[in-house]
């Protein structure tokens, strides 16, 4: 492989797939980076979490300005997102 390139190596915890895998462990032979996580699945669900209340958020700063929900429908996310409008109404 190049110098510079990563191996992940999801077979960690049975021994690996690649031979120079240390369970566990990222190590750098050859110049190489070999990474190989025990129990993937189990480090997976805070990642997807953080992902997923980030991508909330971001929406909300689309939607809301000054406190106030305030839609830009220009907005291709906007536009996107929403499946219904909001009328204006007189203060």
């Amino acid at each position: 492989m190049k110098a510079g390139s990563v191996v992940i190596d999801l077979a960690g915890e049975t021994g690996g797939n690649c031979e120079l895998t240390e369970p566990g462990q990222v190590v750098v032979k050859n110049d190489v980076t070999i990474a190989s996580p025990l129990n993937l699945p189990a480090e997976m669900p805070e990642h997807a979490s953080q992902l997923y209340s980030k991508n909330v958020t971001s929406l909300l700063d689309l939607l809301v300005k000054d406190g106030r929900l305030d839609p830009d429908y220009d907005d291709e996310i906007v536009a996107q997102a929403c499946v219904t409008r909001l009328t204006p109404t007189e203060s």
